[in-house]
């Protein structure tokens, strides 16, 4: 695995690129999408200067994975992951492309996440500790850090093109894009939350939080982006779980937790990474990907 290049950019000569975010590229590729996950990694929406090795492979195929798993809930954008059949020029582009990227129909994107919550921790432990309150809403008093809500909790915000994301209300994603279809999102989004935390727990995971994304092909929904990644999940060991602390984590927290112990102002330039924290991020990311899956990151890559 040591011979697996860090890919932080994608260069596809004669690919039309549409956007370069934090961590996807997304091509143009006619009737389709290219999203090539990359190995960035940004936190405090700040991108690091290092890239994680086999992250964006990792994201990639957990993705892949659970769009397999949940779509009996509600359809999704993916198409195939299978370079050989991407069309050109993409397919002409393989170590660049394996592993890591995936075509995917065209969506008009929703302007919300939809972020679900089954456990307390996190910029909400954070709001509930201040002020008693989760995304400016009165819940229950009396929890601890890390505690197990009595039912998961729907908290969405907006999509900043820039900065950080607003937390909203219920009635405020309903202003934005109607109440009917906010509900039905808010449904959806409970419905795949506990499909996927159910079936992690029988793995020895617990999925404390986790965010989606739709997006409408004419008037169909669909989920778009990426699914119950280290990237926007909370994945806990079980066997570790306490509650009244913060937890040990298979996932974007590690390095988070990290970067709170330097006296950085979470803007940039972004701190130099050790490498000890290099390999440690990559070990975690690959890791919940063979809790998860039961398969090694390696076997996609051939």
């Amino acid at each position: 695995m040591n011979n697996i290049p860090v890919i932080k950019q994608t260069n596809i000569p004669g690919g039309k690129l549409i956007s370069r975010g934090k961590v996807r590229d997304i091509y143009d590729a006619g009737d389709y999408l290219l999203l090539v996950t990359s190995d960035r990694i940004s936190a405090y929406d700040v991108v690091m200067d290092e890239g994680i090795p086999l992250k964006g492979v990792v994201l990639n195929q957990i993705s892949k994975f659970w769009f397999d798993h949940l779509q009996g809930i509600i359809p999704n954008h993916f198409i195939s992951d299978d370079t050989e059949r991407f069309p050109a020029p993409f397919h002409r582009f393989k170590p660049q492309l394996l592993g890591r990227s995936m075509l995917v129909r065209k969506a008009k994107p929703l302007p919300v996440e939809c972020i679900v919550r089954g456990y307390l921790a996190g910029s909400g432990w954070r709001e509930y500790r201040e002020k008693g309150t989760l995304h400016g809403a009165k819940i229950v008093a009396g929890l601890q850090q890390s505690e197990k809500f009595p039912e998961p909790l729907f908290t969405p915000s907006t999509k900043a093109e820039s900065g950080h994301d607003e937390n909203i209300s219920f009635s405020r994603m309903a202003e934005m894009i109607g109440h009917d279809l906010a509900a039905r999102i808010r449904d959806i989004s409970l419905q795949l939350y506990q499909k996927a935390a159910g079936f992690a727990e029988n793995r020895g995971i617990i999925i404390a939080d986790t965010k989606f994304e739709f997006g409408l092909i004419n008037d169909d929904l669909i989920l778009i982006d990426e699914a119950l990644t280290p990237d926007s999940s909370r994945f806990w060991p079980k066997s570790s779980y306490r509650v009244g602390q913060s937890q040990a984590s298979l996932d974007k927290q590690y390095l988070r937790d990290y970067l709170d112990t330097l006296d950085w102002d979470k803007t940039p330039p972004a701190p130099q990474l050790p490498p000890e924290i290099i390999k440690n991020t990559s070990q975690k990311y690959q890791e919940i990907y063979r809790i998860l899956t039961g398969k090694n990151i390696s076997e996609v890559l051939v």
